[in-house]
């Protein structure tokens, strides 16, 4: 990837693992890493109008923060440090990731999640609906995971539905730039109506495996992908079943709803996120004329 990598900080134990897990990514891949801190732009709320002197305040302490960032990252990845002004900490984010042209936008979960999942806050929801970056969410414990885990294994959740060339280039490439194994999962058979027998789903998983194998292998060249069929009563079920390793990282298509190179986190991949115990990034769509799957 050899990239810059933008991590949302808070001074929060959000903050703390959203920058654990860009440490982790960016040492893998060879990235450097960007901080970003968000402060309110100028035109906030006429409740709290502009004053110099607390504005002064809150960069000096917004600095203050980035410096603490910064002592967490492990040395030998470029870091920088920025402050950045606007009407949403999501919205910064986004015009930062497009200004240095970053390969990802890595954030932590809400305040509140279990240890080892991931809970949806504001700030994520909205890079979700409006980041035309792949967004990598932190799970709540990242900052406890060891730096030398690395990243082991990409395991890519692929869908039936056409469009899935950009996860899969997506996976490939954050395989192939980290060292990691590549997994590709096919929720097929836990993503049918209740209606359809056990047979026909034996039958459509194995087919959706086939089918998906063959695709990779025709797009991977020098790349060996490992294809696995997920089993269970539901999606949540199979996800909770399967094997997680502490370095992997689940990555996910956006909806077929979502906007041409915009993200929207599908049913699929909501119903991952509850039981998913790695990080998962969430891949934009690149064509108007298709949505990516899940």
């Amino acid at each position: 990837m050899s990239g810059r990598i933008v991590v949302g900080y808070t001074a929060t134990t959000a903050g703390k693992d959203a920058v654990a897990l860009g440490a982790r990514l960016a040492a893998a891949s060879g990235s450097a890493l960007d901080l970003v801190v968000v402060l309110p732009g100028d035109d906030r709320s006429v409740i709290t109008p502009p004053d110099a002197s607390y504005d002064r305040y809150l960069t000096g302490q917004a600095g203050a923060w980035l410096e603490d960032a910064h002592r967490l990252v492990p040395a030998g990845i470029a870091v920088t440090p920025h402050v950045r002004f606007a009407d949403s900490f999501a919205e910064g984010l986004v015009a930062a990731a497009d200004e240095f042209g970053a390969s990802h936008i890595v954030v932590g979960a809400a305040n509140g999640g279990l240890r080892g999942r991931h809970r949806l806050g504001s700030v994520a929801t909205e890079l979700l609906h409006s980041s035309d970056v792949p967004v990598v969410l932190a799970p709540e414990g990242s900052r406890r995971v060891d730096p030398a885990t690395g990243i082991t294994r990409i395991t890519a959740a692929v869908g039936t539905r056409p469009g899935a060339d950009a996860l899969l280039e997506e996976a490939t490439s954050l395989a192939t730039s980290t060292g990691a194994e590549l997994r590709l999962l096919s929720l097929v058979t836990v993503d049918l109506p209740a209606s359809i027998d056990t047979g026909v789903i034996k039958v459509a998983g194995a087919a959706h495996a086939d089918q998906v194998l063959s695709r990779a292998r025709a797009a991977l060249s020098d790349v060996d992908a490992e294809v696995v069929v997920a089993k269970g009563d539901s999606i949540e079920d199979a996800v909770a079943h399967l094997s997680w390793e502490p370095g992997e990282l689940a990555v996910v298509g956006s909806s077929r709803l979502a906007q041409p190179r915009r993200l929207f986190l599908g049913s699929t991949a909501a119903k991952m996120l509850h039981e998913l115990p790695v990080p998962m990034i969430v891949v934009p769509r690149t064509r108007v004329s298709e949505g990516v799957s899940q």
